[in-house]
């Protein structure tokens, strides 16, 4: 087969050569060049009152104007590129008029001063997400607090879960950061030997009795008199802790009562003048056994609408009830040892030469430097300090104080957010770097997605991590380190969509081998050929061309590869001309797939989202699902008839023939060579006349002829997971710069990390623009 594909001309390539125009002479290009091409040939379709397949490119104002809808202006210049547009029944675009109009809206949208005063971009502070901080809290305390995987899920943005624009913090979340806190430094710290810890919590609507009553959004409402209760079975005396989450609809003089009762006996009556969640604590001593502890709503009010006045009522609503408390033991007796956890947190104690204060503020100066990624200041050890103090006033032990201001350390923002100085351009108008410990921040977050070990908080210290050969050697030790696996987790499962596996469901009567062990294993070969591409340094593009992989014998049974036996993951190199790379793991294939068949489509639009970068625009709103529509016949001439619809023929002139490619993979990935007793037809045709038969033409076209349309991809994809924020058009520079890196030294993945971390927006903190 001969391959002349030109459907995605990088745009680098286009501008490889080019001086960057000043601002009055693009727009005098905009002006006098581009806009009598764009009358001609698009806006009849595409100005803002038609805006076909919602694409609006109304006459831009400006060169400025343009690059800030660059993302619009990118997907047309693709589609220009790929000769989809303009449609085949609109009027025919000669070839130098299409060369001129890809020249100019590239010139235009991607002219850039990339000199050293460039915008390196502004990071919105970001919340650690549940991975992170099970991750941090796992390497500050020697705790691995597994509870963090049932926070509240973290939103998306941009593709990935770390996204400081989309991390936002609810009161259920802060909520659960402060129990967590109580529960990870009584493990880390073991304050009192022998003693037990119990712990139990309920959402308002499971309590005792909650089916009685109304129920909305996990809370339950009470009305008169409404009582619902918590029946345990306590496991020792002791003095509990109940944090009662409730609120009301308020009326009359007097805040909604709640009266809190164990077996029958009033404790306290709680005054809930809150009309939104919120904790109540109730201090309650608690013999062994079971009890019953209820609760009440005992102020009812109502007046009916008189007089052209709205009627009141007022009713209580519990959100979630939490119980928790510690055995009272015999401190004298010391059972057993304390954890390695303990030694390390509390390394000095209380003696003949040591005050309290002074052991304190030692070891809560160094727990807090390294939670908060940073040096504490003199003010946080002081309150931190005086806290403890309480704590000992109280009787408490000194254990016990430090126990307590660790508590206060993993719930301040300076822990639970990753915290940068702003700064503002120099008189040259350059921006400074951030500080080494906000670097070793950004590097461990990026690579280990957690906080810095002791060598890169070393290499802070000593304000050595801004050197070139330091900051490299930090990185190559870091990505041969065991931790960088959950990078690869983090970043890999998000970009090749991995998670989504979770939602497959492959039909069990047409699929009966597919269960929850191969959907494991499935996600584990894909991260696992990942990693081994990162770790090894190989080249990139090895992850479309590949010819090897890591399986077990389960695995391995499941795609056909004989001689392979244990549980172990082993690897393996294929020689059948068929089996490599990404778009051969049944992890995506079936990710891609429908529940009883292949989707042609899933898998196109993949390989255009994923692996070329140049996702296609939603489906319009009034056009019916390929599943959902009345076309008849088979899936390829239904997919002919949908594409007859001008608002579908241009996306499913790109997306069908690449999906089409992979048809000898059936709906959970392994492979066939017919379907429904006929051979199967993985034949397509690409824009511009170009015909691929199966996966080695595709496989062939993608990593020979897109390169490095799928080189800038990568880069664009994990710049993103590293800065946490969406690529903005100023990041075309440090984009093009890794990008030229990686041509430079045979597309190492080592020369992508390195590029990454050595550019301006990682390394600086610039605006919004």
């Amino acid at each position: 087969m001969q391959i002349h594909f030109c459907w995605v001309i990088p745009s680098l390539l286009l501008s490889v050569f080019a001086t960057p125009s000043s601002a009055a002479d693009l727009d005098q290009i905009l002006k006098s060049d581009l806009q009598p091409l764009l009358k001609t040939y698009c806006l009849d379709c595409h100005d803002a009152s038609s805006a076909e397949g919602g694409v609006a490119l109304e006459t831009p104002a400006s060169a400025l104007a343009m690059r800030k809808d660059r993302e619009t202006w990118m997907r047309a210049l693709r589609q220009v590129q790929a000769e989809v547009m303009p449609p085949s029944d609109s009027l025919e675009m000669p070839a130098a008029d299409r060369a001129a109009m890809i020249h100019l809206i590239d010139e235009v949208a991607n002219s850039i001063d990339c000199g050293p005063n460039v915008n390196p971009g502004k990071i919105t502070l970001r919340r650690l997400n549940s991975s992170e901080y099970r991750n941090t809290i796992r390497e500050l305390t020697g705790v691995d607090y597994t509870p963090a995987a049932n926070f509240p899920g973290d939103d998306v943005g941009y593709g990935f879960d770390n996204i400081g624009d989309v991390l936002s913090l609810p009161p259920l979340l802060l909520e659960k950061y402060l129990q967590a806190a109580e529960e990870i430094m009584g493990q880390a710290i073991k304050t009192a030997p022998g003693a037990q810890l119990f712990s139990v919590q309920r959402p308002g609507e499971n309590l005792d009795d909650a089916d009685k009553y109304s129920k909305r959004n996990g809370s339950v409402r009470l009305n008169s008199y409404g009582e619902v209760y918590l029946q345990e079975q306590i496991p020792f005396s002791g003095q509990f802790d109940l944090r009662l989450t409730a609120y009301g609809d308020q009326a009359g003089d007097e805040p909604v009562k709640i009266e809190v009762k164990v077996d029958g006996k009033l404790q306290r009556i709680v005054n809930v003048p809150a009309s939104d969640p919120t904790v109540y604590s109730v201090k309650l001593k608690l013999s062994k056994g079971k009890h019953k502890i209820s609760f009440t709503f005992t102020n009812d009010f109502y007046k009916p609408a008189a007089d052209g006045k709205k009627g009141e009522d007022r009713n209580a609503a519990i959100a979630h009830v939490m119980l928790s408390g510690q055995s009272e033991v015999d401190n004298s007796k010391v059972v057993g040892d304390l954890p390695p956890s303990h030694r390390k947190l509390i390394f000095v104690s209380p003696s003949r030469d040591r005050s309290p204060e002074s052991a304190a503020a030692e070891v809560i100066q160094r727990f807090a430097s390294r939670a908060f990624r940073r040096p504490a200041t003199d003010d946080e050890i002081r309150r931190l300090g005086m806290l403890a103090a309480e704590v000992r006033s109280d009787g408490g032990t000194f254990d016990e104080s430090i126990q307590v201001a660790f508590q206060a350390v993993l719930v301040s923002p300076h822990f639970l957010y990753k915290f940068e100085q702003p700064r503002q351009p120099d008189a040259d108008g350059v921006y400074p770097p951030v500080n080494a410990f906000e670097l070793a921040s950004r590097l461990s977050y990026f690579l280990w997605c957690s906080m810095p070990d002791e060598e890169l908080f070393k290499h802070a210290w000593s304000n050595s991590l801004h050197d070139p050969e330091v900051l490299a050697g930090q990185v190559r030790r870091m990505i041969k380190d065991p931790r960088s696996v959950l990078m690869v987790d983090n970043f890999a499962s998000q970009w090749l969509q991995l998670r989504n596996l979770s939602k497959s469901n492959p039909d069990q009567s047409q699929f009966p081998e597919f269960d929850d062990e191969i959907r494991s294993l499935l996600r584990r070969e894909t991260l696992t050929f990942f990693a081994a591409v990162m770790r090894y340094d190989r080249p990139i593009t090895e992850l479309l061309d590949g010819r090897f992989t890591y399986l077990n014998e389960r695995l391995a049974k499941f795609y056909g590869v004989p001689g392979i036996s244990g549980d172990e993951f082993q690897f393996v190199r294929f020689n059948d001309g068929v089996r490599g790379g990404l778009l051969t793991q049944a992890s995506i294939l079936t990710v891609t797939s429908n529940p009883t068949r292949t989707s042609p489509v899933k898998r196109g639009k993949w390989i255009l989202d994923n692996i070329l970068g140049t996702p296609p625009p939603p489906a319009p709103p009034n056009v019916p699902e390929l599943e959902r529509s009345e076309l008849t016949g088979t899936m390829r001439q239904r997919l002919v008839q949908h594409r007859d619809n001008p608002a579908c023929a241009s996306c499913h002139k790109l997306m069908d023939p690449l999906g089409f490619a992979l048809e000898n993979f059936d709906a959970i990935g392994q492979w066939r060579q017919q379907q429904d007793g006929l051979p199967v037809d993985a034949s397509g045709e690409l824009p511009g006349g170009v015909k691929i038969t199966g996966i080695e033409d595709l496989r062939k076209v993608l990593v020979e002829q897109q390169r490095e349309q799928f080189v800038r991809c990568v880069t664009e994809k994990l710049l993103t997971f590293a800065l946490g924020r969406g690529l903005e058009y100023y990041d075309k520079c440090a984009v093009d710069k890794i990008q030229n890196r990686l041509v430079a030294n045979d597309y190492r993945f080592s020369e992508l990390i390195l590029g990454i971390v050595q550019s301006d927006p990682f390394q600086k903190q610039g605006v919004r623009q």
